[in-house]
């Protein structure tokens, strides 16, 4: 990454320049650097800028820059934090800083360091398509049905076990089912693809490193005395391999400085472990203990609805925000009918704020607790020709013709790459069947070979066609011709050459659909970008393009600042702001999960997921949940989500109708609306008794859980209700029969 640094070594700061405008809890952050420190950093807190001018005030206290290690969880955080160093430090004290996420500073480090652990340096990194495409091999290799055993499912528990440090000969000890047994043999032969193809996923990233600082004293002193200074941001969210590679490093000189907020713990199910951050003042002697509690992005109702919720937690370090903004207006807390009329309310309301309120649209963000839940706003945006983007979508660097690009570089690079290669073997076509391919893939498993060693001893493998032969003795060559242009050409030309020669353009040019002219054009923007990184980056080669692109996240790429409004998963939005929030699906099931509600631990964390989401808005928040929502082609009938009632009702304004089409027509006519329900007007009518229910009502009063009594099949017991208030429909469990579906206009129960 090339920053525009304006500074000359001799603008060295002041420390008045450095602690200027900054608070006197942020001034503690920032002064206090010998020894552990845990800094509690508040929602809105302005833990960057302490972050900052924490490693500036360093520097002018004479701690050299190379000695300095900041960890960060994204590209873009750490670029941010880059570009604010800049600002404050002499231009040839910014480069020298060792600075990025966890993956990349430790791919960097596994680069040098890769021999000694058997690898070589231009190593390939499989993302999670590279990883579920080479377990859905040996899935079907192994003859196992991936009806019972999907790839993702897999990858999934793999990923789980190294983020336990679980080896795949470990894996049994803890899990024993015989499905168990079967995860660890695909676990094992996924390993041994791996190093065949001297590859690393993104867990073996840190796994890796841990194996290097443990293996050789001699690099655990290295790296100790290079990273005097540890800086961690977001230490919340770190895992064990994180945690350890952090506590070996900082052990010798103890200068370990963690920022983060337990409060925003919200990734336990990528691998987080709060107790990471809960722990910290028994992992270190003596830390220094600071907390930024002063908020500088909310209103004061805003931040005090996101306390009152917050508290109902356990398991957290004590703070008390607080912020000299003003009170703001109350939070809007609106029922809608169902996931068409939250979409249409909230869509047609950013509409009329930016027609009269002459708001951007890139200053409102619609948050949601699933993907699912993006269709209807996106649908609702459309119809309204509202621009939009969705955080979380199709990332440019999935698609296809993309990923192929970047598998012929990593190929190139990295010729014992097997994902690499048999991704591009036949695009564009070249006659090398899957039968020749799995002959091949066959004889390199016995010889325990990469896939292209085996191609260059094709004449060994005796059952394949003179046909397949000549094919793969045909890509060889090719290759061999394109290794030797990449010795004798720097990278930028070189990529372009390799590209146009494997005959990917050629072949979307002449399929000439509108589809194959929109991969050519994607094909020529990779291009663009590769020529742009080294145009910035000069001294680095493909492996370093390939690695950044490797480690990109969908939150780092895309543009949020363009002017459209913001649809993405509350997860997506942890570390952004916006001046109006909307958070929809507030309902009982969706948020928090269903399955999370019997957990304390895990209704813990769905609570801190709300709190994140309420501490992104700046100066308005919506809360919205619907009455009903349809499910697998039918309606539920829904509940508002336990966390409103954890608001204080102070500070919560019911008012608002679901849309203008609710209150001019009648509720019954609307999208099917249930008659029989009164509307509720008021807060206190919604949480005025634990007996609320959101089902509809019938001429007895039925709802999910009553006991009942049918003239033929004698007592049960309510489990659900559902459908239109016309066509309702129980599900009942009955001691004589188990369980029936009955409509209620006809089963004539009676209640008991």
């Amino acid at each position: 990454m090339t920053l525009k640094l304006i500074k000359t070594e001799s603008e060295t700061p002041s420390i008045n320049s450095i602690l200027d405008k900054l608070n006197e809890s942020q001034q503690k952050a920032v002064t206090s650097i010998e020894g552990p420190v845990l800094i509690i950093a508040g929602a809105g807190s302005g833990k960057t800028r302490a972050l900052t001018h924490r490693i500036a005030y360093m520097i002018d206290q004479g701690i050299r820059p190379e000695n300095i290690l900041a960890l960060t969880f994204t590209n873009k955080a750490a670029e941010e934090m880059s570009l604010r160093i800049a600002s404050l430090v002499p231009q040839n004290a910014v480069t020298r800083i060792w600075s990025g996420t966890f993956h990349s500073i430790f791919a960097r480090i596994l680069r040098i360091e890769a021999e000694s652990i058997g690898y070589t340096r231009s190593f390939s990194i499989y993302d999670t398509d590279d990883s579920s495409n080479a377990i859905k091999d040996i899935i079907r290799n192994l003859g196992i049905s991936t009806q019972q055993y999907t790839p993702q499912a897999i990858r999934g528990k793999i990923s789980s076990a190294k983020n336990q440090m679980l080896t795949w000969d470990k894996y049994t000890d803890v899990y024993t089912t015989s499905n168990d047994r079967t995860i660890a043999d695909i676990y094992k032969e996924y390993e041994e693809n791996l190093k065949r193809s001297n590859a690393m996923d993104f867990d073996d990233l840190l796994l890796n490193m841990i194996r290097i600082l443990r293996n050789d004293m001699a690099t655990l002193k290295k790296y100790q005395e290079r990273f005097k200074y540890l800086l961690v941001d977001e230490y919340q969210d770190t895992n064990r391999p994180q945690y350890l590679v952090c506590k070996m490093l900082a052990e010798a000189h103890k200068n370990i400085c963690v920022v983060g907020d337990d409060a925003q713990s919200i990734y336990k199910w990528r691998g987080a472990d709060i107790k990471n951050i809960l722990d910290f003042q028994k992992d270190y002697d003596n830390p220094t203990i600071i907390r930024l509690e002063q908020n500088y992005r909310s209103t004061k109702n805003i931040l005090s609805a996101a306390d009152s919720v917050i508290k109902n937690n356990r398991k957290q370090i004590s703070k008390d925000l607080w912020t000299d903004n003003p009170d703001g207006d109350k939070i809007r807390l609106v029922e809608c009918i169902d996931e068409i009329d939250e979409a249409e309310f909230i869509i047609k309301t950013i509409n009329s704020k930016i027609s009269n309120e002459n708001i951007s649209a890139k200053n409102f963000a619609v948050l949601y607790r699933t993907n699912a839940q993006s269709l209807a706003f996106e649908n609702s945006c459309r119809k309204h020709k509202t621009p939009y983007i969705i955080v979380g979508g199709m990332s440019f660097y999935k698609r296809k013709e993309v990923k192929d690009v970047y598998s012929y570089l990593k190929f190139i690079c990295n010729p014992k790459d097997n994902e690499s290669l048999v991704r591009i073997i036949n695009e564009p076509p070249r006659g090398i069947g899957q039968q020749t391919l799995s002959s091949v893939r066959s004889f390199a498993k016995n010889e325990k070979s990469s896939i292209y060693e085996a191609f260059q001893k094709i004449d060994s493998i005796t059952d394949l066609a003179s046909r397949g032969k000549n094919s793969i003795k045909a890509f060889t060559d090719f290759i061999n011709e394109i290794l030797v242009i990449k010795s004798k050409t720097e990278p930028r030309e070189f990529a372009t050459q390799f590209i146009e020669k494997t005959g990917l353009l050629q072949m979307y040019k002449e399929i000439d659909t509108e589809d194959s002219i929109d991969r050519w054009n994607n094909v020529q923007q990779v291009l663009s970008d590769i020529a742009t990184f080294f145009r910035m980056e000069p001294d680095k080669d493909l492996e370093d393009y390939l690695q950044q692109v490797t480690l990109i996240s969908d939150i780092d790429e895309k543009d949020i600042n363009r002017d459209q409004i913001k649809l993405m998963t509350i997860h997506s939005a942890k570390g952004l702001e916006f001046p109006v929030v909307f958070i929809a699906g507030l309902e009982k099931g969706l948020f928090p999960f269903a399955r999370t509600e019997s957990i304390r631990d895990e209704e813990e964390e769905e609570r801190r997921l709300f709190y994140v989401a309420i501490t992104r808005a700046m100066e308005n928040l919506y809360l919205t949940y619907a009455t009903r929502r349809m499910r697998f082609g039918e309606y539920n009938y829904q509940n508002p989500s336990k966390f409103i009632s954890e608001i204080d009702p102070k500070l919560i304004d019911m008012k608002a109708k679901p849309t203008q089409q609710s209150i001019v027509q009648p509720r019954s006519k609307l999208h099917g609306g249930n008659p029989y329900r009164p509307k509720a007007d008021n807060y206190s009518q919604v949480f005025s008794d634990d007996s609320y229910s959101q089902m509809p009502e019938n001429e007895l009063k039925l709802k999910s859980g009553d006991r009942v009594k049918h003239s033929v099949f004698g007592p049960g017991k309510i489990e659900s209700i559902s459908g239109t208030p016309h066509n309702l429909q129980a599900t009942v469990y009955f001691q004589t029969v188990g369980r029936k579906k009955l409509m209620l206009q006809y089963a004539k129960l009676e209640k008991i």
